[in-house]
């Protein structure tokens, strides 16, 4: 399905429950328009209701993943001739910002397969995902900083120093820095690099791994993982497992994971 500024495929086979979103304005390496923004909202709201969705790879078309906010629209927000500035650019900003809490309230966990320059928004895009692969081409950056706005933008500020540390995040968002697909992985920023060619089948490998466990395990998994890396300490953090253990039991899967064992033990013996 295409739509303005990216494609949604529904895989099948056994790919089957995996949706791939790709950026897909190559040319312009993938930006966010505020077009493109709207429309990834919509999709958004409605993969939050996609039972079938396991889960969400995002990815981009040639030689950029996503190269952030489209800047050919800096002049203006949509609608200062009649909310003023101000409003119109904070409406803007948090139409913005919002598409990295969507993408964490969603189910299915997302994986960003990194095919080349991630700046900006990209960069935020890709730290909203629970798994990101780069390829060898990836390039990261936090990049307003290098156009008169602050590198604190769309929730980088709070999910990079998770994922590289606080001295390592504040040097890549002061100055902007790229940071490539082999510092990327030894920091911590992305799970592992890989030959472009193969980022999309690693990407696709996880994706089923993910998807072969129990649907709901799943999403108290991604669930609790989030909460907890904003507990205030592991009094809370426990809490929160053992309730939700509880009520992942009385689903029960975990009896007929027991069961299925116990029947694969029995037709060896």
């Amino acid at each position: 399905m295409s739509l303005p500024g990216f494609v949604l495929e529904r895989l099948a086979g056994d790919d089957a429950g995996t949706t791939v979103l790709r950026f897909e304005r190559p040319d312009q390496l993938n930006p966010l328009s505020d077009a493109t923004v709207a429309e990834l909202h919509r999709t958004l709201d409605a993969l939050a209701h996609d039972t079938p969705l396991r889960v969400l790879v995002i990815t981009g078309r040639g030689r950029a993943f996503c190269a952030g906010f489209d800047l050919s629209e800096a002049a203006a927000a949509p609608g200062e001739d009649t909310l003023g500035r101000a409003a119109a650019w904070t409406a803007r900003q948090e139409a913005f910002a919002g598409l990295v809490t969507k993408l964490r309230a969603l189910r299915a966990p997302v994986i960003a397969a990194v095919n080349g320059l991630a700046n900006g928004g990209g960069l935020a895009l890709a730290l909203a995902a629970e798994v990101r692969y780069a390829a060898a081409s990836a390039r990261f950056n936090a990049a307003f900083v290098k156009v008169g706005m602050t590198g604190c933008d769309m929730g980088v500020s709070w999910l990079l120093p998770r994922c590289v540390g606080l001295s390592r995040s504040f040097e890549m968002l002061l100055t902007g820095r790229m940071v490539d697909a082999a510092e990327a992985e030894r920091i911590g920023l992305v799970t592992a690099t890989v030959p472009d060619d193969e980022l999309l089948p690693r990407a696709l490998a996880t994706a089923r791994a993910i998807a072969a466990n129990d649907a709901f395990a799943v999403w108290m998994t991604k669930r609790g993982g989030w909460a907890n890396a904003e507990a205030s300490g592991l009094a809370q953090a426990i809490e929160l497992e053992n309730r939700s253990q509880i009520l992942a039991q009385s689903t029960g899967g975990l009896q007929r994971a027991a069961e299925a064992l116990l029947t694969r033990k029995r037709s060896k013996a």
